[in-house]
């Protein structure tokens, strides 16, 4: 597959009191057109800034951001509009991310506004087919957003991000702040818009059951780096990295027989501060197979197997 987007060597850094937080370090992977990443890890790690950076909201550091064979960072204001008709996020929350001064359909016709894409009497015309697509009649056209429920209101949000017809959604938390039994609703109205429009998606969660269901591959985040990145069934299946290995292993089983033999791996010590990060590997000091070389050297991030790549010195030992 071609690839849509492709992040090379990012940084990005945020200063805070004259002192330099590292969010991003080094990161590099691509996204291919019709697929999608899922994006893991803790609360904290950078997920949200990559996603951020990957729209151009966030200047990077360094590194490169690639639409196309486009560098995002060396686009002009004229350029970088056009981008953004291609690119578009579906937020975390669907309260905060609607304006609750503005109707169903005037919140969905701002983007085609802006950008002037159809004629005026063709707007509503097509915010209603866009209202249809994601499961809301016409009648909501004249709501407001505190008339209608959490899932609802997602469903608003994800009409609006496909107003400009893009290739690319960033998913940034888009089921989290939802109840359970509409969780899975909105997830597979993505799911059939990706394969009714050819999107390319970047979905970012916690629910690891929710990513192995949406994704093609999955990459897994901790302290600002990628520390695995492979095929959602290679990943869930043979996880190779520590970190992987304990979120994997806190995934609720269904069956209560097999969730009491099951053996889980506990995480201990706390996340270190990005303020002072570890000189070695990230997660040195809450890993269970730690070694001297870990707390000194950053790992590798290399392929260990086709399309599975892992930044780990255990990859390395005899």
């Amino acid at each position: 597959m071609t690839p849509l987007i492709e992040v090379k060597h990012l940084h990005k850094e945020f200063s805070i009191q004259r002192k330099k937080i590292l969010a991003i370090r080094d990161i590099s992977f691509t996204i291919s057109q019709g697929e999608t990443l899922g994006l893991v890890g803790e609360s904290g790690c950078g997920k949200s800034t990559m996603g951020r950076c990957l729209l151009a909201l966030e200047q990077a550091t360094s590194g490169e951001i690639l639409y196309r064979d486009r560098n995002l960072f060396s686009m002009n204001r004229k350029e970088l509009f056009a981008f953004r008709r291609n690119a578009q996020i579906i937020f975390q929350d669907p309260y905060s991310s609607l304006n609750p001064r503005m109707t169903a359909g005037d919140i969905i016709a701002e983007p085609l506004r802006i950008h002037r894409l159809i004629a005026a009497n063709q707007i509503k015309p097509y915010v209603s087919s866009l209202l249809e697509m994601v499961g809301l009649n016409q009648t909501v056209f004249s709501r407001f957003p505190h008339e209608f429920s959490g899932g609802q209101r997602q469903r608003i949000g994800i009409a609006r991000a496909l107003a400009l017809k893009p290739q690319f959604l960033i998913c940034d938390e888009p089921i989290s702040a939802l109840d359970v039994s509409v969780q899975a609703q909105i997830v597979n109205l993505l799911k059939n818009l990706q394969k009714e429009l050819g999107l390319t998606y970047l979905f970012i969660a916690h629910d690891l059951a929710m990513v192995k269901y949406i994704s093609d591959r999955v990459a897994v985040m901790y302290l600002g780096s990628i520390v695995e990145i492979a095929p959602s069934k290679e990943l869930y299946c043979n996880p190779q990295h520590p970190y992987t290995q304990a979120l994997l292993s806190a995934i609720p089983l269904p069956d209560p027989v097999q969730e009491r033999k099951r053996t889980q791996i506990p995480l201990l010590g706390e996340v270190p501060s990005l303020l002072n990060p570890p000189q070695g590997c990230p997660f040195a000091s809450r890993c269970p197979h730690v070694m001297a070389k870990c707390r000194e050297l950053r790992p590798e991030f290399k392929e260990i197997a086709p399309h599975h790549f892992v930044a780990c010195h255990l990859q390395n030992s005899p």
